[in-house]
């Protein structure tokens, strides 16, 4: 009996120990300063090209722009957007540009604390200093807006923050961003924003049981089983043209919202073309569609 006592409280002290090592762990890159000028106009774009709008504005509640409040129901609970706004209690009004850097680009809060992967930062890691600094002059032209961030409904234990720490670990990876000699501007923009900003595999790839994407096999396949019950359709080039899509309809369509066969894109994607690919320039939407359409986007 003694016996098992020890043994049962070795081991408790074993988890603990390695609870405690988790939970000291620091994530993320040092933060390196920066010193750019941003450009307003080129930061409202990359934020629209980057969904900000769509999923921290509650359109649907009459929230104001940016004041967070989107419900997003995933199988480990639901998420609310954060507010967004320059309010510098509930907002990012007291952030640094610095500070804002790291939760762009590595998914770190200020506090150091690890965002929940459903902000698509694992897409945004590339981001150049330049695209932050003008992201965060775009940013601080909003109006503040003073309302708390909706706090999440996690259940145990996903609500435990740095849990995501092993989670990064195991999963977190580099977007396929890096331009491919030979394949021309035009296809190299597209890549640019289809794995980066746009961050189309966000939906349309189907996730593991630990909410990660199926990258190396599942890439733009499809996804079943999006948050809240819905479905994203396969986007891969083989499956594009067998549906009758071709680069012209698709830069339509992300224009307009409007399929080949005159239906229109209802749902999640509908928004991403109203608040997102519909303010996109017709030259990006034509590399978007460049880039879907062709076979060698896989990697």
């Amino acid at each position: 009996m003694r016996r098992m006592f020890r043994l049962g409280l070795g081991a408790a002290v074993t988890v603990a120990a390695g609870m405690a090592a988790v939970i000291a762990w620091p994530i993320g890159e040092p933060l390196d300063s920066l010193d750019l000028k941003g450009d307003v106009n080129r930061g409202a774009y990359l934020a629209r090209a980057s969904g900000c709008i769509a999923c921290h504005t509650d359109a649907a509640g009459g929230g104001a722009a940016l004041a967070g409040g989107v419900k997003l129901e995933t199988p480990f609970g639901a998420l609310y957007s954060p507010n967004l706004t320059t309010d510098p209690e509930h907002g990012i009004g007291g952030w640094t540009l610095e500070e804002f850097a790291r939760a762009v680009r590595q998914g770190v809060s200020p506090d150091g604390q690890p965002y929940y992967p459903a902000f698509t930062y694992p897409f945004y890691a590339n981001f150049s200093d330049q695209d932050i600094a003008d992201l965060w002059a775009a940013f601080q032209t909003v109006p503040p807006v003073a309302e708390p961030s909706k706090p999440h409904e996690m259940a145990f234990p996903f609500n435990q923050r740095w849990g995501l720490k092993l989670w990064r670990a195991a999963f977190l990876e580099p977007p396929r961003t890096a331009p491919v000699a030979g394949n021309g501007d035009l296809w190299n923009r597209g890549r640019e924003l289809v794995e980066g900003a746009a961050h189309c595999a966000a939906c349309h790839t189907a996730r593991n049981l630990a909410g990660a994407r199926k990258s190396d096999t599942a890439h733009f396949k499809g996804n079943d089983a999006l948050p809240g019950g819905g479905k994203a359709p396969a986007i891969d080039h083989e499956t594009l043209r067998e549906r009758g899509w071709t680069v012209d309809s698709l830069a339509y369509a992300l224009r307009t919202g409007i399929t080949p066969d005159g239906d229109a894109f209802g749902g999640s994607m509908g928004e991403v073309v109203a608040f997102g690919t519909g303010f996109l320039t017709e030259e990006d939407r034509r590399a978007i569609a460049t880039y879907l359409m062709d076979d060698h986007n896989g990697g």
